[in-house]
């Protein structure tokens, strides 16, 4: 397996995120369980990592927090709004241009 660098984890944080709660509501642990399964291991967040983008997320108005009981404690979700499934959209075309033109150059191996 490929260690990811961290640059590239930063910079698809908010999209991954974003895109994860287009699902439904989630609190920070069941976010990195989902990002660690769905990268088949491959990216590992840590509570330091995660809790800073969903604040900032949050300040954005990208998302909304709650608390919930779960069982015997209290666990705080957030959920995407209106302004978050717009920003997922602008991210979606930007990652789009991204892939694009990366499949493009590693096809090609080189362009003049």
């Amino acid at each position: 397996m490929h260690k990811i660098k961290k640059e590239l984890v930063a910079a698809s944080s908010e999209s991954i995120i974003l895109s994860l709660l287009t699902n439904g509501s989630s609190y920070g642990y069941e976010i990195i369980q989902k990002v660690k399964s769905l990268s088949d291991g491959q990216i590992n967040w840590t509570d330091g990592m995660l809790y800073p983008v969903l604040h900032r997320l949050e300040h954005k108005g990208y998302i909304k927090s709650f608390w919930k009981q779960h069982e015997k404690r209290k666990r705080k979700y957030y959920e995407l709004n209106e302004e978050g499934k717009k920003a997922l959209s602008e991210y979606q075309q930007q990652w789009s241009i991204v892939d694009s033109m990366l499949k493009n150059l590693w096809r090609n191996k080189c362009l003049t």
